[in-house]
């Protein structure tokens, strides 16, 4: 007996698999469908088509140009770009990229004018169908030339500083070398020996400039090994306090306080020494009255875990650091109110102690003066690293 299926019921009829939707059309501005809207690209973006038309015309070109989309969308791109070289030459008829030699794939980075004498680094792409077919599209890239100016300044102040420091050394050793070479005979013992003790100090300043120049070069490149061992942080602090009373200052200056027990510090001696040194120096030669150094126990928060470690902090009753200068006090060539010194003491404690996994700031001591504080995390032999 057939039963028939009553009004109402859900058929149970399998439907047939649903087609997959068919990928979606790419545009000119995301050729690749990834999303990406070309005002999120930190550097301008313009494409002229086959025909020389802006057909992307980006924010970042917007700023850089100082020319509203609107105005350049649909134009032709000598109109969107007016380049010229250094020279006054008007770049898109130089280069000709739709009518020149039809093996040219795009032209390097380079600096050119935009109108006004504003300097724009460009660089194009000429994207073509086949090889040394027509052109299909000119995809050009605009950067300002502010970072490279800084990058330039940077590196010329540091060899106008290198020249500076190291003049004034080599003067003065070769000054003495080539006059007890020439009148040896004329000079007392005493008179002698002052000025070999000189050029053995200026060849000091000239070796710990040099080394100042390789920490640079490392911390800036990454480089910068630390070869972890134990330290006993505070007998370091002692050691360049007792230095310094042996070179002549008054021991009275001089307070440490360190709190008992220190947790197990694992870090590299040799650089645990000079950010010690580079801090003490500038204590005593920046700042005045008592200059007081604390070690004790610190905890470092990062992200989701507590680390263990030591702090040690460096204090004098100087006048201290102006506030507008707190956030320069790590950079190159700081020098502070006070002339004196390379002016990279500081910058490179500052790529040590980061090396370590650490931290340093810089503030107002409770005697008004300047205060450091460095926190160097426990760490681990360099062999479990």
């Amino acid at each position: 007996m057939d039963v028939m299926p009553q009004r109402g019921t859900r058929s149970t009829r399998t439907a047939a698999p649903a087609r997959p939707a068919p990928p979606p059309a790419h545009d000119a501005a995301d050729p690749y469908g990834l999303g990406i809207d070309p005002d999120d690209l930190p550097d301008g973006l313009v494409v002229a088509d086959e025909r020389g038309r802006v057909i992307c015309f980006n924010a970042a070109a917007a700023r850089i140009t100082a020319t509203r989309p609107a105005d350049a969308l649909g134009g032709p791109l000598e109109r969107a770009l007016p380049l010229e070289d250094l020279e006054g030459r008007r770049w898109w008829q130089l280069t000709d990229p739709y009518a020149g030699l039809a093996v040219r794939t795009g032209q390097p980075e380079r600096n050119l004018l935009l109108p006004g004498g504003r300097e724009v680094l460009v660089a194009a792409r000429y994207v073509r169908e086949r090889p040394c077919g027509p052109l299909r599209r000119l995809v050009v890239t605009l950067r300002g030339t502010e970072a490279r100016r800084r990058t330039e300044r940077s590196h010329a102040e540091l060899i106008a500083t290198v020249a500076h420091e190291l003049r004034s050394p080599l003067t003065s050793v070769k000054g003495f070398t080539a006059t007890l070479l020439a009148k040896w005979e004329r000079f007392t013992e005493d008179q002698k020996k002052l000025m070999l003790e000189t050029v053995d100090a200026d060849a000091n300043r000239v070796t710990r400039l040099i080394a100042e120049l390789l920490d640079i070069s490392r911390i800036d490149s990454g480089r910068l090994e630390v070869r972890r061992q134990p330290v006993d942080i505070a007998a370091a602090v002692q050691r360049h306090v007792d230095g310094h009373v042996a070179a002549g200052r008054d021991a009275t200056r001089f307070r440490v306080e360190v709190a008992h027990p220190l947790p197990a510090l694992w870090a590299d001696p040799d650089k645990v020494d000079q950010i010690l040194g580079n801090l003490l120096e500038n204590a005593v030669r920046h700042g005045d009255g008592t200059v007081t150094i604390e070690v004790a126990p610190a905890a470092a928060t990062g992200g989701d875990r507590t680390t263990e470690g030591t702090a040690v902090t460096v204090s004098d009753e100087g006048p201290g650091i102006p506030e507008e200068s707190i956030g320069r006090v790590f950079t190159r060539f700081w020098r502070g109110s006070r002339r004196g010194g390379t002016g990279l003491g500081l910058y490179i404690v500052k790529g040590i102690v980061e090396a370590h996994g650490g931290s340093i700031t810089v503030g107002r001591a409770p005697g008004g003066g300047a205060q450091f504080r460095f926190m160097l995390p426990v760490g681990a032999p360099a062999f479990m690293a």
